[in-house]
């Protein structure tokens, strides 16, 4: 028995328009490897995005103002091989780098913040710190011995 297909309208009159339009792409934020200038974004995107692309996606979803972008394509890797010893390329990217309008500044998050580093009184923190002390402390070697480890009997 053939599998029927049941193609829904897109539009009906009187149906009350409640659909969203997605763009079928979306930019990556990307920590750049060199300084940027503080009103400078990196995005790693979709090759077939353009400039224009990419400006009216920040400005219409995220209203930030746009000034001006630049992009780029870099070369994918090629230095990888396969278990048959052949190299693999990785894929080709577009980057593109944001610039801000109207002096705003892009700080990069910091995620990992520095915690003190003094464990709890107590605590399983602690008791690890203890015990690889404790293990660093029987494993030295004697200095008796001159260099000759424990297991080779003299």
């Amino acid at each position: 028995m053939p599998v029927t297909r049941v193609l829904h309208p897109l539009y009906q009159l009187g149906n009350p328009q409640l659909r969203i339009f997605r763009p079928n792409w979306f930019l990556t934020l990307v920590r750049p490897g060199k300084e940027q200038p503080p009103d400078t974004v990196q995005f790693r995107v979709p090759m077939e995005m353009t400039k224009y692309d990419v400006k009216n996606y920040l400005e219409k979803i995220y209203n930030v103002p746009v000034g001006e972008i630049r992009t780029r394509i870099q070369f994918g890797s090629n230095k990888k091989r396969n278990h048959l010893n052949q190299r693999v390329k990785q894929p080709d990217y577009k980057v593109a780098y944001v610039q801000l309008a109207q002096s705003q500044t892009f700080t990069f998050p910091d995620i990992f913040l520095e915690k003190d580093r003094t464990p709890a009184e107590g605590s399983m923190e602690e008791m690890q710190e203890k015990f690889m002390e404790d293990e660093k402390q029987r494993q030295k070697l004697d200095p008796r011995r001159g260099g000759v480890t424990e297991w080779f009997g003299l």
